[in-house]
Parts: structure tokens; C-alpha cells; sequence
């Protein structure tokens, strides 16, 4: 059999494994509610939204003065992007990442301050950046 008709065959194979697999790792994570977060990005979202929050004394001043409400707080640790560049994952105990996400109805990108304590999330403020 020449080299070609193997990999034809393989590559047969090999998609109709891949398609089962989708299939079944979907209905899989369809009944537990599970995901597979293997990015780092997803990574921290998910451990983000698995520990409680508080809030910071500032933040909770400009929260209550502001239109800012915990939905839109969700928003951002579920559909938010970690900005791993300018977020301090290197600190003791806890690490500081900036998330960043659209907030209201104006759709304006805002940046959201978390320091993630080894037992607790504490959310420090929240910032619209200037569009450079």
C-alpha cells in the first residue's frame, strides 16, 4: 500500500474521531456545566468568579456615586480579557490582574482592578482608559 493511500486513511480516520469527539465532549459539558478552560485568560476568569468578592472602601465610594451596578461587575469575570501586560501576577500574597470588558449602554471599554487573595477576590476600582 503506497504512502499516500495510508495517509488518505488516516486522515479519514482521523476526522471522524475528532468529530465524535466534539460531539461527545459538548453533550458532556452540557450536562455537568462544566468547561474546559485551558487558557491562561480562562484560566483566571473561572478561579476570578470561583472565590467570593469584596470590595475595596474606594471602590465601593465611587460604586455607590457611580451608574455602576454587580451585574455589570459579572459581565466583566465572565466575558472580560485578562490584560496580562500591565496586571501584576508576580506579587505576594495577592496577585493583581486588570480585566478588561465593555461596560453600559455606551459600550465604552473599561478596565476592572482585581487582587486575587489566596481566599478572596477584592475588587479595588474600575478605570475607563484614554483611547491612545
Amino acid at each position: 500500500m503506497s504512502f499516500l493511500k495510508r495517509l488518505g486513511f488516516y486522515l479519514i480516520g482521523l476526522s471522524v474521531g475528532l468529530i465524535f469527539l466534539v460531539f461527545f465532549l459538548k453533550k458532556k459539558s452540557e450536562e455537568t456545566g462544566t468547561s474546559f478552560c485551558y487558557l491562561p485568560n480562562c484560566r483566571v476568569i473561572k478561579e476570578l468568579r470561583s472565590k467570593p468578592q469584596e470590595f475595596s472602601p474606594e471602590f465601593l465610594a465611587a460604586f455607590n456615586t457611580s451608574s455602576i451596578d454587580s451585574i455589570q461587575i459579572d459581565t466583566f469575570l465572565s466575558a472580560g480579557d485578562v490584560d496580562f501586560k500591565n496586571s501584576d501576577t508576580k506579587s505576594e500574597p495577592c496577585k493583581t490582574y486588570k480585566v478588561r470588558g465593555i461596560m453600559g449602554d455606551d459600550e465604552m471599554e473599561s478596565v476592572l482592578i482585581i487582587d486575587n487573595c489566596p481566599d478572596v477576590v477584592i475588587i479595588q476600582g474600575l478605570y475607563v482608559p484614554n483611547p491612545d
